[in-house]
């Protein structure tokens, strides 16, 4: 066990850091969301892995600062291990704020149908973060999936919910139209 260059071992120390460096900044998450090792057979110690970090924040320096962190955790890790680490980006981009006065309306319709309104930084890599970017203004409405669980084939949203979104996006619609009159 004392001679094994186990990079799995590496990652997982850093899948389990990048929450701690998540921690330090309050909107931020970091998510480590596939992993994949080589030779990928049950009697072989891990000689490479391969994973994909996500992190988001609606700062680009917080941003900065997490990605120097995890890089920094990663190559610790990787010496401990005595493996190497190599880092590529796949896709980068910075963060795009949304219409401050539609994510007013936004909250406006919420708590008019739901009576009270969470708020929820996103960093998603939605058409709407391209929309903002071309200078439309532009928000979005996150309706509540069960259990937490999104972008998987077992997402599900209570019929109760899906009705008060309906309500809150018609409300937002006019809102919105209404607003655009006066622009």
């Amino acid at each position: 066990m004392a001679d094994r260059r186990d990079a799995l071992a590496a990652a997982a120390r850093l899948a389990l850091e990048i929450r701690t460096i998540a921690g330090r900044h309050s909107d931020s998450v970091c998510t480590m969301g596939s992993v994949k090792t080589f030779p990928g057979i049950v009697t072989a110690v891990v000689g490479r892995c391969e994973c994909t970090l996500d992190q988001r924040d609606l700062d680009a320096e917080v941003l900065a600062t997490m990605y120097r962190e995890a890089q920094a955790a990663s190559l610790a890790f990787a010496e401990q291990e005595r493996c190497t680490v190599e880092w590529s980006r796949i896709w980068s981009i910075e963060p795009i704020p949304f219409h401050p006065d539609l994510i007013r309306l936004c909250q406006e319709c919420i708590l008019d149908v739901a009576g009270e309104v969470v708020s929820l930084p996103s960093g998603p890599l939605h058409d709407a973060a391209e929309v903002a970017r071309a200078g439309i203004p532009t928000v979005m409405m996150f309706v509540q999936s069960l259990r937490g669980i999104s972008h998987n084939k077992i997402e599900d949203t209570a019929e109760d919910h899906l009705r008060l979104a309906v309500a809150a996006f018609d409300r937002l619609a006019a809102k919105t139209l209404a607003w655009l009159a006066t622009q």
